[in-house]
């Protein structure tokens, strides 16, 4: 352990008054930590899975985001068609992940698309998700080389592109699959959860989208 860690520890010990963790108790928290309890489950999520897929859409749309549901063959088509639809340049900033490599965008010449980490000039990213969650229709992003925060936020559009096996029931299917995918001590810096675009009702209680982030969210579900 690092001096300046061992002096912030020891810190937090004097202010509740504890002294250094005896075996017992050590072997509790590690114990803990390598069987991590799992919280409750919500019932209207634990379904077969196109049917946490429909709830996911279903959820999704509740909360302002619209959804598509498309093959893998016509996902660059779908994207290429909601920015024509909804007056959107045909540019935007897409996360460098292997995830999103093999759908075919070359295929849309109209499209202009620039690899690499969210700019505040970006009016629309592009990017996949670690997970959707059905109980909720929240999409779930861990922050990495290949999926760079800045893409979740800056954007007024943000397109989302996920596959139907990557949306499980609840929320602790979620850190289950985040620990198998990662391992011990290597989880991600930032894991985001998104439902729907962003919103505020701070201001007269009145609801407005793109307060703090995107206000538009578009979901491309990927069947197969």
């Amino acid at each position: 352990m690092s001096e300046a860690r061992s002096q912030i520890l020891n810190g937090i010990r004097r202010s509740l008054r504890r002294g250094e963790i005896s075996g017992d108790q050590r072997q509790a928290v590690e114990a803990r930590l390598a069987r991590p309890p799992l919280g409750p489950a919500v019932a209207r999520a634990q379904l077969a899975q196109p049917e946490k897929v429909a709830l996911f859409c279903q959820w999704a749309e509740t909360n302002n985001a619209t959804v598509a549901r498309v093959a893998a063959a016509d996902v660059a088509a779908e994207v290429s068609s909601f920015l024509a639809r909804n007056n959107l340049p045909a540019r935007a900033a897409i996360a460098p992940s292997p995830q999103l490599a093999d759908y075919d965008w070359d295929g849309q010449k109209m499209l202009s698309l620039r690899r690499g980490r969210g700019e505040g000039s970006d009016q629309v990213s592009i990017t996949g998700a670690f997970a959707g969650i059905a109980e909720t229709g929240t999409l779930v992003m861990a922050s990495g080389p290949d999926h760079p925060v800045t893409l979740n936020l800056l954007p007024d559009t943000h397109i989302v592109v996920i596959r139907e096996s990557d949306i499980v029931g609840g929320y602790e299917e979620v850190w289950t699959r985040l620990r198998a995918r990662y391992g011990k001590d290597r989880m991600p810096r930032t894991v985001n959860t998104l439902t729907g675009p962003s919103r505020t009702g701070d201001i007269e209680q009145a609801m407005e989208l793109g307060a703090h982030g995107p206000r538009r969210m578009h979901i491309v579900v990927v069947s197969g």
